[in-house]
């Protein structure tokens, strides 16, 4: 053996080196892909509320033969946006569980309490931003607007508007170029578009009665009444969203990747769904938690801060029969493993800067493993344990996942956070994991397909994880 292939030989036995998922794939898995990521994009397009997201994990659930009646495959769902899925386990469930918990809000624009307010003989909707967005994203196209109203009487009105091609879109105009100079032009990014101005243009047809005063938002108002039977104060129970419209579509000449709003974190979200419909019987109980309110911090009783994980503990054990004292509760819980089934950020080559070559996710290179988040100093960061991170690669490696370890941008840059330390107050182990993005929290977030397929077997690789692994 010449000298040089001894170096090669060895680099190849010690150094460590991601790979394109593509390079490891035969024939079938990219038949697989494409079945994959074509089942991701119709659930993408059903899906663009948490409230829909729900719905829909409910239907492919139901469809699997999930039932709240069930005690094998049992489902529960938490105030219309929170899902609970179950597969038994061959063991007790007292003697671990492994749970993946992913959230299904997303950054978006809500209507305030009184939106609707008419100027220049135009209607227009007030709305205050849902999470962390670049406000600059949002102006000048297309726009729908998804949700339900409560009425007086407590009758529950599903709107949709913007999806369907005959109707009609919303949008947030902005300034032309010709004006903004000193108005946009001469300031921050962040600041250049006040909140207050990411107002809906929803209509602009007057009543025929020259003398009443706002009569566009009178007009409104009439159409309202007449399509859904509501009134102005109905706005005060509602939940409406502004989302951005259109489908979830193939980019790249060779459709390498999905462009959707949503990615973050719906992605992981079906990822983790797609796993457990395809899981049978399983060595320990499998659970998958589709959780609310991430992108606003977990709060709120929909939230992982909230006593959620606790209530779906008692559960699990009432299922299997055991009485759920609060000791044995506590005692499952720090028996369990747990995947934050959530998106990173893949490295962008135009913004290097504010990355790390050597230690962030590289697009196409499969899932993510993150041991931590937070940010400079680890603040705000779950910290998975060496010997937890050591027992996910093994169970990673066996089942032949295409996977990455990465982190979050460079330390003084900024970070992010997930469901992670809040679920690890509960005392189980937990570690990110999950696909990177381009375009993070942006209207059209970009996702590789290749990322997407290798997530969906990593998480189908934890739930399978025997005693061998350990």
């Amino acid at each position: 053996m010449t000298e040089k292939n001894k170096l090669k030989e060895l680099k190849e036995k010690l150094a460590y080196k991601s790979h394109h998922v593509w390079d490891k794939l035969d024939e079938d898995e990219k038949k697989a892909i494409e079945t994959l990521s074509e089942d991701y994009k119709s659930f993408l397009n059903a899906a663009k509320t948490e409230r829909e997201c729900a719905t829909e994990i409910v239907k492919l659930l139901e469809k699997r033969g999930f039932s709240p009646a069930s005690s094998t495959r049992w489902y529960h769902v938490f105030r219309d946006k929170v899902v609970v899925a179950v597969v038994a386990g061959r063991k007790p469930v007292t003697e671990g569980v492994r749970l993946i918990a992913s959230h299904i809000d997303c950054p978006r624009l809500d209507l305030k309490l009184h939106p609707l307010f008419e100027e220049f003989e135009m209607a227009y909707l007030k709305t205050h931003y849902y999470g962390g967005i670049k406000k600059y994203h949002w102006v000048a196209m297309p726009l729908a607007l998804h949700g339900v109203v409560i009425k007086a009487d407590g009758e529950k009105i599903q709107i949709k508007i913007g999806e369907d091609p005959k109707d009609p879109v919303f949008t947030i105009c902005d300034l032309l170029p010709h004006l903004a100079r000193k108005v946009q032009g001469d300031k921050k990014l962040s600041e250049a578009i006040p909140g207050e101005k990411l107002n809906i243009l929803f209509g602009g047809i007057p009543l025929p009665d020259s003398e009443e005063k706002e009569r566009v938002k009178l007009g409104i108002l009439k159409l309202l009444n007449e399509r859904y039977g509501l009134v102005e104060e109905d706005f005060i129970s509602a939940e409406l969203e502004i989302v951005p419209a259109g489908e979830a579509r193939d980019v790249g000449l060779d459709r390498a990747f999905i462009g959707a709003y949503g990615h973050d974190d719906r992605s992981s979200a079906f990822a983790s769904l797609a796993a457990i419909l395809n899981l049978e019987a399983p060595l320990y109980t499998s659970v998958a938690l589709f959780l609310d309110k991430e992108e606003i911090g977990s709060d709120g009783n929909t939230g992982a801060k909230s006593r959620l994980l606790e209530k779906i503990y008692y559960e699990l054990l009432k299922l299997q029969g055991i009485s759920p004292a609060a000791d044995i509760v506590l005692d499952t819980l720090f028996k369990t493993r747990a995947i934050s089934a959530d998106v990173t950020a893949g490295i962008d080559p135009f913004y290097i800067e504010v990355h790390e070559k050597l230690n962030d996710a590289k697009i196409g290179h499969g899932v993510v493993v993150t041991k931590y988040t937070g940010h400079g100093g680890k603040y705000a960061a779950n910290d998975a344990h060496a010997e937890y991170v050591g027992w996910l690669r093994r169970v990673l490696n066996r089942a032949r996942v295409v996977w990455q370890a990465a982190s979050f941008g460079k330390v003084d840059e900024g970070g992010g956070g997930t469901v992670a330390k809040y679920l690890a107050y509960h005392g189980l182990d937990i570690i990110d994991c999950g696909p990177p993005l381009l375009s993070m929290h942006s209207p059209f977030e970009i996702i590789h397909k290749g990322d997407l397929y290798m997530t969906f077997r990593a998480y189908k690789a934890f739930y399978e994880a025997g005693e061998n692994e350990d």
